[in-house]
């Protein structure tokens, strides 16, 4: 099954494009298939061993201040606020929790990727919200309602798989070991997630599209030149530390779906097709790289 591994991205991103309607309408499995990603990615590591590491900190500096500078700079110079939405949230969305799997196939660190799958999400969830505060198109959502929001989104996907990873891990050991010989799996439920995430960012293209091309062609074009800056800043990060896959994977990758869904909940929901465009972008770079990889 492993010699077909190559191809099983190209063939999600062509049938999520061709079936995008029947996708969109499937789409609510997303989180489930989420969960078992990361349950299996977390058994497979030793929990009480993640901590933060000196390159966490550096990607959650980068975020925080890319994030803020880019808004700043298109809004001060007269640019189209939902373009710096866009070019905002490509820094502030975290980074996916699938970004693990591929990064362990290009061989990187998985004691760091996991350490920052549950860091970096944490850090957004804490500092998005006084983003959308103070910038957000939805005056009634305050902070504290934006932080309750925030927090059941990606408790419900983060937290849960995480503790009982570990309550596997110190109660029934044996078990967590056998669900770890499975953790390979975890690649072809990302792509089963992969087909249905691309499927539904193309419906939503498609539905939201109508009457505001211009402004789409520009968020796919610098959609496209953040996905590459920031897969090629990171992949420079990573080689200060020994490990530029880890880099480049970790602020590279982004979870687009909660990217679209912030960009929906609580900015111009047009800016979310910046990051359904990154979606894309991202996820062709990540075909190509396991098939040069192979």
């Amino acid at each position: 099954m492993h010699k077909y591994r190559q191809y099983v991205l190209p063939a999600a991103l062509v049938l999520g494009l061709l079936l995008h309607n029947v996708c969109a309408s499937l789409s609510f499995l997303v989180p489930f298939l989420i969960f078992t990603i990361l349950f299996l990615t977390f058994t497979a590591v030793d929990i009480k061993q993640l901590h933060i590491e000196k390159m966490h900190v550096w990607l959650m500096v980068y975020q925080l201040v890319a994030s803020a500078l880019l808004f700043l700079a298109v809004t001060w110079g007269g640019g189209h606020k939902i373009v710096a939405e866009g070019l905002m949230m490509a820094s502030l969305t975290p980074v996916a929790a699938s970004s693990t799997v591929v990064a362990c196939m290009l061989g990187a660190n998985r004691q760091t990727m996991t350490g920052y799958s549950i860091i970096g999400n944490l850090f957004i969830a804490l500092v998005a919200p006084l983003f959308f505060t103070l910038i957000g198109d939805h005056p009634e959502h305050s902070l504290g309602m934006s932080y309750l929001l925030m927090m059941s989104k990606i408790g419900s996907t983060l937290a849960l798989p995480f503790f009982l990873a570990l309550a596997m891990q110190r109660l029934w050991p044996k078990a967590n070991a056998t669900v770890a010989r499975y953790s390979g799996m975890s690649y072809y439920v990302w792509a089963l997630a992969l087909l249905l995430t691309i499927g539904q960012t193309i419906h939503y293209i498609f539905n939201h599209g109508a009457g505001h091309w211009h402004i789409i062609a520009w968020l796919g074009a610098l959609s496209l030149a953040s996905c590459a800056l920031q897969f090629w800043l990171g992949r420079k990060l990573g080689h200060r530390y020994g490990d530029p896959i880890s880099g480049a994977q970790l602020m590279g990758q982004k979870n687009s779906a909660m990217g679209i869904w912030m960009c929906s909940t609580f900015l111009s929901p047009l800016s979310s097709v910046f990051m359904a465009f990154y979606s894309v972008y991202q996820n062709l770079f990540n075909a190509w790289q396991i098939a040069k990889h192979k």
